[in-house]
């Protein structure tokens, strides 16, 4: 049994669900909106084998730069002990043993660095596709904002800046269920991130971007639930 999101299925349900939209509202702009989540989508699986592949050169560079290090450090050392020989008093040793405890300090900061730069490169693409889809979810809900329920059924509360309802009661539900769809698709591809690349802080950001779309959504089940409780009336 498979546990794992699988992108070629998600990828799938998006192309799926533009041409849902295309056939039902061609000249909606939510089409465009979709087409545009395909592409993320799509570059989400180039983007998610080059974060799981190992990068060999970078790696060697990195290595190449604490082998440097350590010599430097191995040098300092070697300075040290050249001088050691010489007759000094406990303040000059205190001073000598605190620059010692600096220079290990500042080299072991170092070396973290340096250790740990693949996954901050790694990361910092990840998050880069992260924001975009938190973008792209708020310009879903940008959609759907104007999608008045009420709007529908009785235009006397109408002013003459509200908002033109072009659409029937169906097709505004078909519209905002199109919209929350699209919201929970964004979420799982921000998912698949965190599916193959264990970081915290990139599951924080896509634990943030799931929160932000299930909100959404709930804003535009709730609409729905207002067209079928004036449906019945």
């Amino acid at each position: 049994m498979n546990n794992n999101l699988e992108p070629n299925k998600i990828v799938e349900t998006i192309h799926r669900l533009h041409k849902r939209i295309g056939e039902r509202f061609p000249d909606a702009g939510l089409g465009s909106v979709c087409q545009q989540l395909h592409t993320i989508a799509t570059e989400n699986q180039r983007l998610r084998s080059w974060i799981r592949k190992p990068h060999i050169m970078f790696r060697v560079g990195m290595s190449f730069a604490v082998i440097f290090f350590f010599l430097v450090f191995v040098a300092g050392i070697g300075v040290s002990v050249k001088f050691s020989f010489q007759e000094i008093d406990f303040a000059d040793f205190l001073q000598v043993l605190d620059a010692g405890i600096n220079i290990i300090i500042l080299l072991s900061a170092a070396l973290f660095f340096l250790v740990t730069a693949e996954t901050r490169r790694k990361r910092n693409r990840a998050m880069i596709a992260i924001h975009q889809l938190r973008a792209l979810a708020h310009v879903i809900d940008m959609h759907q904002l104007t999608k008045d329920p009420e709007g529908v059924f009785s235009d006397k509360n109408r002013t003459p800046s509200s908002p033109r309802q072009t659409m029937n009661a169906f097709e505004l539900t078909r519209y905002l269920d199109y919209c929350a769809e699209m919201l929970s698709l964004v979420g799982k591809v921000a998912a698949l991130y965190a599916q193959d690349f264990d970081d915290s802080m990139l599951l924080g950001a896509v634990n943030d971007v799931e929160n932000l779309t299930t909100g959404l959504s709930r804003k535009i089940w709730q609409k729905i639930v207002i067209i079928y409780r004036f449906k019945q009336k």
